[in-house]
């Protein structure tokens, strides 16, 4: 009687074991696929910048890495100025204006028609718009 009860014990544990590990698994399969998602799908933002006196606006144009983005330039760009890239992965959309009259410099990065960053005046200067990506998350 004994040993059919340890049996069965034994073989519920397993069972259980099994079942744990299937969830565990369905679990880093999502990881998984929230990795890969945040490292290949790409988006688009437009970056929008106004003001007076913009001697130059940088900005993340989709090449290079999340870690290290290519940085695109313009300078002495017509204003207002409006500019629309796609983005890969958890790349960073940035746009970064230099102004030698910063009190009324805007900068914007606009995702899906809504705003996600916004800067103005030296907060723009100090340090541009930069967002978070939005495929984290």
């Amino acid at each position: 009687m004994k040993r059919t009860a340890r049996t069965a014990v034994s073989a519920l544990a397993v069972a259980g074991l099994a079942l744990g590990l299937g969830a565990c698994s369905e679990a880093a399969e999502k990881a998984v696929d929230q990795v890969d998602k945040s490292v290949t799908e790409t988006y688009e933002v437009t970056y929008e910048v106004t003001g007076t006196g913009i001697e130059s606006i940088d900005y993340h144009a989709g090449d290079g890495t999340a870690m290290a983005p290519k940085i695109e330039s313009e300078k002495k760009p017509a204003t207002p100025w409006k500019k629309t890239v796609k983005l890969k992965g958890i790349m960073p959309p940035a746009v970064m204006p230099v102004s030698l009259t910063p009190a009324d410099l805007t900068c914007k990065v606009v995702y899906q028609g809504k705003v996600i960053k916004e800067a103005k005046a030296e907060q723009a200067m100090a340090g541009g718009c930069v967002a978070v990506s939005p495929v984290v998350g």
